[in-house]
């Protein structure tokens, strides 16, 4: 892939708002702004309490791995719900791959796709032959977003719902053939709308927050739906729903595990 290729692909496939080049030392250095995705890291309920929400028996929830703290970037399995399969619960991978990624090493390497802004969902090559027929809910029971209350403070937060039952984000999915194995697996993106007040407080500098698909909506999102019904579900969730706190800088810190139950204790 030639640099111009190279630009064109984060560009057009990613949803990089600037894309700049400089020459050095007869080389080129991409400088990547991105655009204000930040949904990162989640925490997902555990199987037993999300089948007593969802009401014993009326879905088929397969075992996934539960996550006190769910970092995207290691492309975790997450628990979601699909359109082809609106009643079954099973895992998937978070980081949406679109069809030309071949295999695991490819998917490594494929850009970042853990979220697709509302936005551009329906112009970006990675999401847009995906989100009118593949949306999905993926169940957490909450997500963590940074706070900065000046330039060089970071203090994190955990998002959760207020009746403190488990939640659906809004996700679009793909069912990525790894062509080395011929294995199937589904893989999504979080979808990302502009922040409610509690959000844009809490997540002061992007303003952004995932989509949250409320009860009522669930099985809308994931029957047959326009392109303008889709648009038009894509807004931030009222506020009065989520409820946050403070959490400590665990979640940030890389050199140990983070997915452990201190990373939902309160930060003092």
């Amino acid at each position: 892939m030639n640099i111009l290729q190279l630009y064109f692909h984060l560009f057009f496939n990613v949803g990089y708002s600037l894309v700049k080049f400089s020459l050095l030392k007869n080389l080129f250095t991409i400088k990547i702004l991105k655009f204000d995705n930040m949904c990162y890291k989640v925490h997902t309920p555990l199987k037993e309490k999300l089948i007593a929400y969802l009401g014993p028996g009326k879905f088929d929830v397969r075992p996934y791995e539960f996550y006190f703290h769910a970092d995207g970037f290691t492309m975790p399995f997450l628990p979601v719900s699909t359109s082809e399969t609106p009643n079954i619960v099973q895992p998937g991978i978070w980081k949406l791959l679109p069809q030309w990624v071949k295999n695991d090493v490819e998917a490594r390497k494929y850009a970042n796709t853990l979220n697709a802004t509302a936005e551009e969902i329906f112009e970006k090559a990675s999401y847009k032959n995906y989100i009118t027929r593949n949306r999905c809910l993926v169940w957490v029971d909450g997500f963590f977003e940074p706070h900065h209350p000046d330039a060089k403070t970071t203090i994190p937060y955990y998002i959760y719902s207020a009746d403190g039952n488990p939640f659906s984000l809004g996700g679009v999915y793909s069912n990525w053939v790894n062509q080395d194995t011929g294995e199937v697996i589904k893989t999504f993106s979080i979808i990302t709308t502009p922040a409610n007040e509690l959000l844009g407080q809490i997540h002061n500098e992007k303003k952004r927050m995932p989509l949250i698909i409320s009860p009522s909506d669930r099985e809308k999102w994931l029957g047959p739906l326009s392109k303008e019904e889709i648009i038009q579900m894509m807004v931030p969730l009222p506020d009065g729903i989520l409820a946050a706190y403070p959490v400590s800088g665990l979640v940030y810190n890389k050199r140990v595990d983070s997915n452990v139950p201190e990373v939902l204790l309160p930060g003092k």
